[in-house]
């Protein structure tokens, strides 16, 4: 694909994507709120609702991302970035429609094209040492955004379970809310070691102290979880400590 055209469709996915997000909530569509559905599928992994409010500052980087790479013609990582940016700008407006419609397992297939993409433009980053400026313009955008969407698709899994009336084998909700924090503050941990991006930490962190937060406040769980409260509070220090490894050994 000729480069000026790639530079150009990045910047279209990118307005579809937002353009798609701003209907969900001006129509909204299928006249329901993206909140709205969470709602209707309660469960204890559900993070209070100022957490959401991430998709500004996620929408804003991608945005300055978006804007940048149009000067980036001979940009080699840009230009693999982009190819993978359109598919998951596509997918993330193609989510809205699923979650709106309340076609939660599509939501989840698309959900894992989503993170796909994104594990990939990550490996891009970790492949090659790219500049100070392309840091903060090219990489950081995608690791808050990846960040997010690590917590979301651990969310949008257990809506769907939710829905199917799965019996968890018979084992308590709490049980398997602790299995979920869990194997998300492994994997982001693990993650978070291998791309060395604080910014992704920061995210999870964000992600987990809005759950903790709602298990906590009395308009949301009121502290009735004990167990889920702790694990909660033991993920945000692995998150923690994690980040603080990454910048001592950066520095030394």
């Amino acid at each position: 694909m000729n480069t000026m055209i790639l530079r150009i469709s990045t910047l279209g996915a990118y307005i579809v994507m937002v353009g798609v997000n701003a209907l969900a909530v001006g129509l909204p569509i299928a006249g329901r709120r993206t909140g709205d559905i969470s709602d209707s599928y309660p469960n204890l992994f559900a993070p209070a609702g100022y957490a959401f409010s991430i998709w500004g500052v996620i929408y804003i980087l991608l945005g300055i991302y978006a804007v940048y790479q149009l000067g980036q013609g001979r940009n080699e990582i840009a230009a693999r970035v982009n190819r993978l940016f359109i598919v998951n700008a596509l997918l993330n407006a193609a989510w809205i429609f699923a979650w709106h419609y309340d076609v939660i397992w599509l939501s989840v297939v698309i959900m894992a094209g989503l993170i796909i993409t994104l594990i990939k433009i990550a490996d891009i980053f970790r492949d090659r040492p790219i500049a100070p400026r392309e840091t903060w313009l090219v990489r950081w955008p995608f690791s808050v955004y990846f960040g997010w969407i690590t917590v979301a698709t651990i969310a949008n899994m257990t809506v769907f379970l939710v829905g199917i009336g799965w019996n968890r084998f018979g084992l308590s909700e709490v049980f398997w809310t602790i299995v979920l924090l869990l194997a998300g503050a492994l994997m982001g941990s693990l993650r978070l070691l291998r791309d060395r991006a604080v910014p992704y930490g920061l995210v999870l962190v964000w992600a987990y102290g809005a759950i903790l937060s709602k298990h906590l406040s009395a308009g949301g769980f009121d502290g009735k979880y004990p167990a889920v409260i702790g694990t909660a509070a033991l993920c945000l220090l692995v998150f923690a400590g994690t980040m603080a490894f990454i910048v001592v050994k950066k520095k030394g």
